[in-house]
């Protein structure tokens, strides 16, 4: 947007939704590359006394909030939306 037309509170809710999304997105395959990865070291891992690592608990909390994080932008960005003007009679 041009500095003639600055973006507004919804814009910026918007933007910052849409990146969360992506970061969701691409947040997951990382995870889930790293959780394969995890899975076939954890038995090495447990000869070394080294499980105390809780990452799938971790993940799941990351996932979570990620989530509570979009829904409240979500709402915040419904209640910035434009009130409708009342078609004239």
């Amino acid at each position: 947007m041009s500095s003639e037309n600055p973006k507004t509170e919804l814009d910026h809710v918007n933007d910052t939704v849409l990146q969360l999304k992506e970061m969701r997105h691409y947040a997951k395959n990382n995870v889930e590359l790293l959780t394969t990865q995890w899975m076939l070291f954890d038995g090495t891992l447990g000869k070394l006394k080294r499980t105390e690592l809780d990452l799938m608990s971790r993940q799941s909390q990351f996932y979570d909030a990620l989530e509570a994080a979009i829904a409240d932008l979500e709402e915040l960005a419904a209640s910035l939306q434009p009130v409708p003007e009342a078609a004239s009679e």
